[in-house]
């Protein structure tokens, strides 16, 4: 990457807003960590470790879906409003659209959220968004389901082993309908099956180098 683009990428003096959106063991964090290492953006992780509903949730996705949902919805407005307000650089891990686009549908959908919830939970997420700016660059990350599998069972997340592979797969196929539909801004698909941005700096700086190219240009398909 040129000392140049470099400079543009990590200055304050071009404010950016990047979100790397994802599947569940997609990377999202990783890629969120290190990108912000390298660029000085700010970062802002998803409520996970510090979630009152979620371990509640795995064990019993109808009981706590509603208000998981709605944790998670209220955790990602105030973030992205932060973000918008702030005058740093900053990159979140995950975004606010993925928790009505993806999640609450496929709970919807799958029967572990009821039709007078999921319709009070839109109108609710349609408010938000309209109060919200499109971020400057969504990178959207892809991996098959086993590569999901294989990452979750390595972080070693208690209340994630029991996540089922229909569930995932499920996700999997909301989030492709989802990137292809996507047209709020830039937007970047990484596939990561077989790209590892956390040990190969060779791969990671090719990968930064992509996001300053579509940035600067236009939105494009990006494959290792």
């Amino acid at each position: 990457m040129s000392i140049e683009a470099y400079d543009q990428l990590s200055s304050g003096m071009d404010k950016m807003f990047v979100v790397v959106a994802g599947n569940i063991g997609s990377g999202k964090t990783t890629l969120t960590k290190k990108l912000s290492e390298r660029l000085n953006w700010k970062p802002h992780y998803e409520s996970v470790q510090d979630n009152p509903y979620l371990s509640d949730f795995y064990d019993n996705m109808s009981r706590w879906s509603f208000p998981l949902q709605v944790y998670f919805l209220n955790h990602r407005f105030n973030t992205h409003k932060q973000i918008e307000y702030g005058r740093a650089s900053a990159i979140q891990d995950r975004s606010i659209y993925e928790d009505a686009n993806i999640f609450a549908r496929a709970l919807f959908e799958q029967g572990d959220l009821d039709k007078r919830d999921y319709e009070t939970y839109c109108t609710l997420y349609e408010s938000m968004i309209q109060y919200l700016s499109a971020p400057s660059l969504m990178i959207f990350l892809k991996r098959s389901v086993p590569k999901l599998v294989e990452r979750i069972k390595l972080r070693g997340r208690d209340y994630e082993q029991s996540i089922p592979v229909d569930y995932l797969t499920k996700l999997n196929g909301y989030y492709n309908e989802w990137y292809e539909n996507y047209n709020l801004g830039k937007s970047l698909t990484v596939d990561t099956d077989d790209l590892d941005f956390l040990e190969n700096e060779e791969h990671f700086d090719r990968l930064v180098q992509r996001i300053q190219d579509t940035i600067d240009q236009q939105e494009m398909f990006f494959h290792f």
